[in-house]
């Protein structure tokens, strides 16, 4: 399994894997639960490898900042995305001191941990952006 067939989808928590393509849309499965679903063409569905966290320079891909997760981590898990927002935004900060603290929210924040556990969960242990062609 690879970062670019892992697949947020908008109004649905959690991740899901893509299985294929279907008459209305596409069929992914939970990472969480392993549940199989349609997901209509009209949901607004973001692949993890075409997201990235505002810092105060460039961009950087989400799997550049799951890639200094784990190293934070030393490939455990991170920190429970439940934790108040004040802890985790302590947390983060360790991890990507220069994020852009005006447009990353404690949401976004809270987002990433909870995405990055559960990445980690499902086996993932190296976060690559796909080749360029």
């Amino acid at each position: 399994m690879e970062l670019k067939e892992i697949l947020a989808i908008s109004g649905q928590p959690g991740l899901y894997k893509f299985v294929a393509q279907s008459t209305r849309g596409v069929i992914v499965e939970s990472l969480l639960d392993g549940k199989r679903m349609n997901v209509a063409a009209t949901s607004k569905v973001s692949a993890l490898t075409e997201i990235s966290m505002f810092t105060e320079g460039d961009d950087i891909p989400l799997a550049e900042v799951f890639t200094k997760i784990y190293t934070y981590t030393g490939g455990k898990e991170a920190i429970s995305h439940k934790e108040n927002p004040e802890k985790l935004k302590a947390t983060f900060a360790e991890v990507l001191p220069e994020y852009d603290r005006d447009r990353v929210h404690a949401s976004d924040i809270k987002k990433c941990f909870a995405w990055y556990n559960t990445l980690v969960g499902a086996g993932f242990s190296e976060f690559k952006l796909p080749e360029e062609e």
